[in-house]
């Protein structure tokens, strides 16, 4: 299968390296040092599953250059999913699958605005992962595994076809009839785990194990549970109590991207996330105190990260 992956950080960079070497026709698009490393060295992947690289990786910074693929991997952050709709588009042809798997719910209906909803599904991924350098992922924790689906109804073959990539290169896949409910629960953990961490500093052990932080988790994740089903999303069972015990089992040094990016000073999905809890509460009439207490308290430091960005 001919794969596009967009964004070679931490997701992007681990499991379009895992297709790789499973055999997959990958082309990573990538610039600046990134995209040199790539065309240089390769790509190396260090994990507690079993280290591995891939030496000859094909790269460019021209999509144009790729030509139509069969699936286009969206691994950036969340925030550049409207950057890049346009930018995608020599990718896209007539049979082309768009798959979006960063953090968020709401890329799908981003990237359909601009290449129908027909090309676009919808689905996330759950990897501890990070980029050490250009060139160079670490799987941090976690069994990596792909979630998506079609936007309404069972697996098509264009799903299956894709499941059996990532099948066969050694990672894990689900592809539920509807994939909207577990996109929402893996949001309802990312947010509240990402939006606390940052704001307190704390890592998932100190987080868990301090009653005040654990009262504020549970409270931030059942503001998005009502969201979810005030917009028509039923999680079924306690999803609050299942993310609370997931987040028991995790290292006690972990910490989300977003929380990691808010402190190293870069800018974060933190309008994708919580911005977009306090957004999409607004709308759907849903109180949100808690996101928007978690919101309101890192904007400063988003806003000071975005006035002296640099894209590289």
């Amino acid at each position: 299968m001919r794969i596009a992956v967009i964004g070679t950080g931490g997701i992007g960079g681990y499991f379009g390296g895992r297709l790789a070497a499973g055999g997959e026709d990958v082309v990573f698009i990538a610039r600046g040092k990134n995209l040199e490393a790539l065309r240089t060295n390769g790509l190396r992947v260090e994990s507690p599953l079993g280290n591995f690289s891939v030496p000859a990786v094909e790269a460019t910074d021209k999509p144009d250059e790729a030509g139509p693929v069969e699936l286009v991997l969206v691994a950036v952050k969340a925030w550049q999913v409207l950057e890049i709709g346009d930018f995608i588009e020599p990718l896209v042809g007539p049979s082309t699958v768009i798959l979006p798997v960063q953090n968020g719910v709401e890329a799908t209906e981003q990237l359909a605005a601009v290449h129908g909803e027909g090309n676009v599904l919808a689905g996330f991924c759950r990897i501890l992962s990070m980029i050490v350098e250009p060139g160079h992922i670490r799987h941090l924790g976690m069994d990596p595994c792909v979630v998506f689906g079609e936007t309404a109804g069972a697996p098509t073959d264009r799903v299956k076809k894709i499941a059996s990539a990532f099948d066969k290169s050694g990672v894990g896949v689900r592809t539920p009839t509807d994939i909207w409910p577990p996109l929402w629960e893996k949001f309802l953990f990312i947010a509240s785990f990402g939006g606390v961490g940052a704001v307190t500093r704390s890592p998932a052990g100190l987080m868990r194990s301090t009653k005040e932080t654990r009262e504020m988790l549970q409270a931030s994740m059942s503001e998005i549970r009502l969201l979810a089903e005030a917009r028509g999303v039923s999680l079924k069972g306690d999803a609050v109590g299942k993310s609370l015990s997931f987040l028991d089992n995790m290292p006690e040094d972990a910490t989300a991207s977003m929380q990691r990016d808010i402190m190293e000073g870069r800018p974060s999905e933190l309008e994708s996330q919580n911005g977009a809890v306090v957004r999409l509460g607004e709308i759907a009439g849903v109180a949100t105190p808690v996101h928007r207490f978690i919101y309101h308290a890192l904007l400063p430091m988003e806003n000071q990260a975005r006035s002296g960005m640099r894209v590289t």
